[in-house]
């Protein structure tokens, strides 16, 4: 699409805003970890809220997550484009795109043990 020359036309970014949503719409129909981590991210979200714990904190930890994993998406195409046959290069582009999902999901574990474990001890002690 040609640019118009403004980052701020209400056309182009609804149309970039529906290109990214066709991205996760893909990821959610093809990925069964991003899924669960849709899942996950949800579930975390709503017990901060019914524990009223930081919201933040959990939206930055579920956001990070979900966007390592689309970017691993991502990676793993290209690679699947570029390299159809097994190499080992390829496998260390996965492997390590992968990596970087589960330092952020171990990351992830560490906020929702901080943030939501607390809110939920306060939450059965007055209970």
């Amino acid at each position: 699409m040609p640019s118009d020359g403004s980052a701020w036309n209400a056309r182009r970014w609804w149309r970039s805003a529906g290109f990214a949503w066709a991205g996760v719409r893909h990821a959610y129909r093809t990925q069964a970890n991003f899924r669960i981590e849709c899942w996950v991210a949800a579930l975390a979200l709503g017990a901060a809220l019914a524990l009223r714990a930081p919201l933040a904190p959990v939206a930055l930890a579920c956001a990070l997550v979900l966007s390592l994993e689309l970017v691993n998406t991502a990676l793993e195409a290209t690679v699947d484009l570029v390299s159809p046959d097994r190499h080992p290069l390829a496998k260390v582009a996965k492997d390590a795109a992968a990596a970087a999902v589960l330092i952020a999901s171990a990351g992830a574990l560490l906020v929702a043990a901080g943030t939501l474990l607390p809110a939920l001890l306060r939450a059965l002690k007055f209970s």
